[in-house]
């Protein structure tokens, strides 16, 4: 097998001022040929880039493996997926309400509009349309303490105002004021 290639011969060495690029006489260039004896092993050098051998080698049913090696099979039964049920996550954050006050003076021993008799221990909340029942849980920001209570009761009757603690509550709470609060949808009730 023979090789042939290009190679410069070189010129006496010497010391030159850099000089800005040259260009290459094609007539110092000669052709050189290898001659292997028959039957010699030529090594060939492959190309430094892997991604010009990979062209055809890998398919969507290929698996990855070392060059030369035999293609390993998983071990793994294949099983039916079950198809992921469309809906919706509702996020029960915390909401920030500025203006909450309570109520009491008044409508102790009268009914409530859910039908509960209303003392100064009650825990609940009032509210204009929620269901009676409706779970909601207050915190306190000033002192962290938190509660789940029912709607008991139908108000607040002034404007901008969405929630009336009952006395009980707003005790529990330590919040016997008009301010603000946290609130978000209860889960169950706690005490």
């Amino acid at each position: 097998m023979a090789a042939s290639a290009l190679v410069a011969l070189p010129e006496p060495a010497g010391s030159r001022a850099p000089s800005s690029a040259r260009s290459i006489d094609a007539a110092s260039l000669h052709a050189v040929l290898i001659a292997l004896p028959a039957g010699s092993p030529a090594t060939a050098i492959p190309p430094l880039d892997t991604a010009a051998r990979s062209a055809g080698w890998l398919g969507p049913d290929a698996s990855l493996a070392q060059p030369g090696q035999a293609a390993t099979v998983s071990g793994r039964p294949t099983v039916r997926q079950p198809s992921p049920k469309a809906g919706t996550v509702l996020k029960n954050y915390w909401r920030f309400d500025p203006n909450i006050s309570w109520y009491g003076p008044g409508f102790y021993g009268s009914g409530t509009a859910c039908g509960q008799t209303y003392t100064k221990t009650i825990l609940g909340v009032a509210h204009r349309t929620l269901p009676c029942g409706t779970l909601v849980t207050f915190r306190n920001p000033a002192n962290g303490r938190q509660i789940t209570v029912p709607v008991i009761d139908r108000g607040p009757y002034v404007s901008g105002r969405i929630w009336d603690m009952s006395r009980g509550l707003c005790e529990y709470l330590g919040h016997c004021y008009t301010g603000s609060i946290e609130w978000r949808w209860g889960s169950h009730a706690s005490g």
